[in-house]
């Protein structure tokens, strides 16, 4: 069946949005605090192109990485209230949180043991690896973060190319969930990235999918994404846990 479903050819015409979805769970749109949004400005701007393609509730992560963006609780919480104010300014409204996507940087054990982590949903803990090649600690920091009672998510997991799908399957049996970038199906991060992407769903290890949203191009990709056969799997007939965050 999937060999046939690879087949398929992008529609021309969008027929769906995402409000199936329900949330989107990992996004970089509250103001001035990361490499997104910039200003309340820009920030409305994507939440209205989220909101046009059915979203109904977002759930904004910016970046907690040591050597770019420092942020705490209270950096992230300071902002959301300043895009709260300025979506009630401009009467919009949806239903918009914080959490966090953090870097498994030297400094991520230690919040892990401190507590310092910014969760979504039901202890739902997003983080990302380096680009480059995974951390040597990873298992048992996921093994603390299990026992701690916090459920890891692994950012974009389509981004690493260093990782096998023998590693993809083995963090997945650990208890690790994975989010896809939506847009990666397009090819927007390269043909090795939607490959990747569409291997992980046909072997169903992703569980979550997100636009990781930060400025205007990222809009443009998310909505030609509806145009691709994997997104429409992903919406209809797939088991996805985005609800669970509502």
């Amino acid at each position: 069946m999937f060999g046939l479903f690879k087949k398929k050819e992008a529609k021309k015409n969008i027929t769906f949005d995402y409000s199936s979805l329900i949330v989107d769970m990992h996004s970089h749109v509250l103001p001035g605090i990361d490499d997104g949004a910039q200003n309340t400005d820009e920030s409305i701007f994507l939440i209205k192109k989220m909101m046009d393609l059915g979203i109904k509730k977002i759930i904004a992560t910016p970046h907690i990485m040591i050597d770019y963006y420092r942020n705490t609780a209270e950096t992230i919480n300071g902002s959301l209230e300043i895009l709260k104010a300025a979506l009630i300014k401009e009467n919009i409204q949806i239903e918009i949180e914080a959490a966090a996507e953090h870097y498994f940087d030297e400094t991520f054990e230690a919040r892990v043991n401190d507590g310092k982590l910014m969760v979504m949903g039901d202890n739902y803990v997003l983080f990302e690896f380096s680009f480059i090649n995974k951390p040597p600690n990873t298992i048992s920091v996921v093994q603390k973060l299990r026992e701690l009672g916090y459920k890891p998510i692994l950012a974009h997991p389509e981004r690493y190319p260093y990782l096998t799908m023998d590693d993809f399957e083995m963090l997945h049996s650990w208890g690790v969930d994975f989010q896809l970038n939506t847009i990666s199906l397009t090819g927007y991060y390269g043909s090795e990235a939607k490959k990747l992407s569409e291997n992980l769903i046909d072997k169903q290890l992703i569980d979550f999918i997100s636009s990781d949203m930060h400025h205007p191009r990222h809009a443009d990709a998310l909505k030609n994404a509806l145009r691709m056969p994997y997104v429409e799997k992903l919406l209809f007939d797939y088991p996805l846990k985005n609800s669970l965050l509502r």
